[in-house]
């Protein structure tokens, strides 16, 4: 039984996470609270599986609350925040504070909207009760290495901690990395403020990926939320192609696509890398990779949050290497060096 503490300011919001969490037969509310304070004593009291956590609340907001969390009793926190500009880059802050995941609830007809999301919150409260929490700490500066190579491709992978395994890995790429494809499950209006907080925090170029764009060295492009990225050849140069196609695997973007379309555009001239999330969505694209000649490289359970769609790639023979998130970039430098040095 998944315990939970719904946490948020709304009594409207309390009652209806409250009454389809509880109809759950795996999970129920153990306690909820309109503010931190009052958060704070439940969680000491009933010491929950799950927290779900509003962004805007009275006394303290929940980024403080949740820093505090995780600073010094770090659990599993579902961000469950309204979908606007503003909430969207709180919550990306949420999720570089250690949240585990967000739902992003509606801004008008809050209480159908919120029934809507049923299945989608309780699915990601599941995830959350499997998910290792982490804890906040200050962060030693990102190993910087060198590649000897741009003129590949590689293409990343994730969904749940995603973002912040994403994040580690670009803030140690040099200026000239490879041109890098990212599909990170995520919704419209979070993928501009992602791609936006990732080029301010790395040496290389981020933003969203826009159609027929040519790929370059020292830039890296985040599939837009709502929308598929693929990487088409046209001549000599790499382009992104995005389109709204229909889902894949109950994704858009999925990594299935990302990954596949660069097993046939680059084949072996490519790298993949498949990082933390939940389910499959990635291992077949990435034994397509693999298959046409491409270096690939899966996370590790130990440092993943949901190790759900690495294990997946894995099962299916995808990954040339299973590596640590911190040593993924010094093996794809490796790789690089040795297929230079080869040439």
């Amino acid at each position: 039984m998944i315990r939970v503490v719904v946490v948020d300011d709304s009594a409207l919001i309390r009652s209806l996470l409250r009454e389809m969490i509880d109809a759950q037969p795996d999970m129920r509310v153990v306690g909820a609270a309109a503010d931190p304070y009052a958060a704070r004593e439940i969680i000491r009291a009933e010491n929950p599986d799950v927290v779900t956590l509003d962004v805007e609340m009275p006394r303290m907001n929940g980024l403080d609350f949740l820093e505090r969390i995780m600073r010094l009793r770090p659990m599993p926190v579902l961000m469950i925040s309204s979908l606007t500009q503003r909430n969207a880059e709180a919550t990306l802050r949420a999720l570089e504070l250690g949240a585990v995941d967000f739902v992003a609830k509606p801004t008008v007809g809050i209480a159908d909207g919120v029934r809507e999301l049923e299945r989608e919150i309780v699915e990601k409260i599941r995830i959350a009760a499997d998910a290792r929490p982490r804890q906040l700490h200050a962060s030693p500066p990102a190993r910087r290495v060198a590649f000897e190579s741009t003129e590949k491709i590689l293409a990343i992978g994730a969904s749940t901690g995603g973002t912040e395994a994403i994040a580690a890995l670009l803030e140690a790429f040099p200026p000239m990395a490879p041109a890098t494809v990212i599909a990170q499950h995520m919704p419209p209006v979070f993928t501009t403020g992602f791609a936006r907080r990732l080029d301010a925090r790395c040496r290389i170029n981020v933003a969203e990926a826009r159609d027929g764009e040519r790929l370059l060295p020292g830039h890296a492009y985040v599939a837009p939320g709502d929308f598929h990225v693929r990487v088409v050849r046209r001549g000599a140069d790499y382009v992104a192609s995005v389109t709204q196609d229909e889902p894949v695997n109950r994704h858009r973007p999925s990594v299935d696509v990302l990954f596949a379309s660069v097993a046939a555009s680059a084949g072996g001239n490519a790298l993949g890398v498949i990082l933390t999330g939940m389910g499959a969505d990635g291992a077949a694209g990435l034994r397509a990779m693999r298959d046409a000649g491409a270096f690939t490289v899966a996370q590790d359970e130990a440092s993943c949050v949901i190790f759900g769609m690495p294990k997946a790639a894995i099962a299916l023979g995808a990954a040339c290497e299973i590596v640590p998130l911190e040593r993924i970039v010094t093996t794809l430098s490796e790789r690089l060096r040795v297929r230079t040095n080869r040439m």
